[in-house]
């Protein structure tokens, strides 16, 4: 039985209207003589309609009929005296069914009822099929933006990369929508952990290109002093954009201040002496990059970011080894060996190494990054046994811009992986 909720204004049209509803076989949940009351009441007794009876319908009714229109709470029909064509127009805008004019008659009153359920239920049909087409779009929108990430990733074909993920769906009974929405998340945390790691390499590589300019002046590495200026404030860039979560936009914030000074430090050309304060700020951002890129790797909450982050991590430690051993041949401070920070950096290195040998998450390609990136390291150790050396110093330089090459590889390669972005 269809059940409903009577208003009538003025009041006393309710009694009359309630008692013919009644007596044509419906339900009266509810009798409302006063508008503001009226809400409260359908969203409390949910009937299946709303029956308005009123000498003239305005603008208070109207945003009542609005307001229940947006919960989808039931269908509303309205008898009115007033034949304005205005409130006939708005009416249909305003939630309402089914509007009567200046034509209440108490055996209509079925039928009348019957045609505003009818519109309600094909309402509500209309307004879920839009819902559905919608999310349909959204959902073929992820999957081309996974499939475009793979394609990219992993050198594929359209065809190749979706038939891949319609697998990976299959064998992890996801939807095809889900193991796309993982890509796109992997794939974005993957890239957040790199280039907050690269924060970390850039901050010691810069002491170690401003040590080679200050030992070398005639061979001045000016072009990638630039560069890695330049990477750096891109690379802020691109974290602030992508990573607007409060903790990690407050790590990025911070990184970005320290950035600022240590880069306007550097554009004074500090002299020698002036070193140690230099690689103080280093310092300082290298902390705040390693704090960004931890939490990265815990917010993507995927097991392969950790190898990309350990490896991403040696590209940082062979250029902090190398700062050392330079910075020490500008003290004349001795051998290379004899800092408690670069033994540190070393024991550092040579663990990770050891640890990415033996993981499963290998290729024949990444074994033969990790096989040269042994004999540089070796190379490295070498140069820096002699820093004190014009030769020495040449063969740190040389080492550690290879290093740095295998290690962006390996990053790169790691990133991309099957395993990071399938999971």
């Amino acid at each position: 039985m269809t059940s409903t909720v009577v208003f009538g204004n003025p009041p006393e049209r309710v009694v009359p209207l309630a008692g013919d509803l009644a007596r044509a076989g419906l339900t009266v949940l509810q009798s409302v003589g006063v508008l503001a009351d009226l809400a409260e009441v359908v969203q409390k007794c949910r009937p299946d309609v709303l029956v308005c009876h009123v000498a003239q319908a305005d603008d208070a009714l109207f945003n009542i009929t609005r307001l229940l229109a947006a919960s989808a709470s039931c269908a509303v029909l309205v008898l009115t005296d007033s034949l304005s064509e205005d409130q006939i127009s708005v009416s249909a805008a305003a939630g309402m069914h089914a509007y009567v004019a200046d034509g209440y008659s108490a055996h209509r009153l079925p039928a009348l009822v019957q045609l505003a359920k009818a519109r309600f239920k094909h309402e509500a049909a209309l307004v879920q099929a839009l819902h559905e087409a919608r999310n349909q779009l959204e959902e073929r929108k992820v999957v081309d933006h996974a499939k475009t990430i793979l394609m990219r990733a992993r050198q594929l074909s359209d065809d190749d990369a979706f038939r891949m993920m319609r697998t990976a769906s299959m064998h992890s009974n996801q939807r095809l929508a889900d193991v796309s929405g993982h890509i796109i998340h992997a794939a974005r945390f993957a890239d957040g952990v790199n280039r907050a790691g690269q924060l970390r390499m850039l901050s010691q590589r810069l002491v170690k290109l401003y040590a080679l300019q200050l030992l070398r002046p005639d061979h001045a590495p000016q072009t990638a002093l630039k560069e890695a200026v330049k990477r750096i404030d891109d690379n802020l860039t691109v974290l602030r954009q992508n990573f607007a979560r409060p903790e990690l936009a407050a790590l990025v914030k911070q990184a970005g201040l320290t950035w600022g000074e240590f880069k306007q430090r550097l554009k004074r050309q500090p002299p020698a002496h002036e070193m140690g304060a230099v690689d103080a700020l280093a310092e300082a951002l290298l902390a705040h990059a390693e704090q960004l890129t931890s939490q990265l790797e815990n917010a993507g909450s995927a097991s392969p970011l950790q190898v990309l982050n350990l490896a991403g991590r040696q590209r940082m430690l062979s250029q902090r080894f190398a700062k050392f051993a330079l910075l020490q041949a500008l003290a004349k401070s001795g051998r290379a060996g004899g800092t408690a920070a670069m033994l540190e950096a070393r024991q550092s290195f040579e663990k990770a190494q050891h640890y990415l040998n033996n993981i499963p998450l290998s290729t024949p390609e990444i074994g033969q990054l990790l096989a040269t990136a042994k004999l540089d390291w070796r190379r490295l150790l070498a140069g820096a046994e002699r820093i004190e050396l014009a030769a020495g110093q040449g063969e740190v330089e040389s080492a550690s811009e290879a290093l740095l090459s295998v290690f962006e590889q390996l990053s790169a390669t790691y990133e991309t992986s099957m395993q990071m972005l399938m999971g």
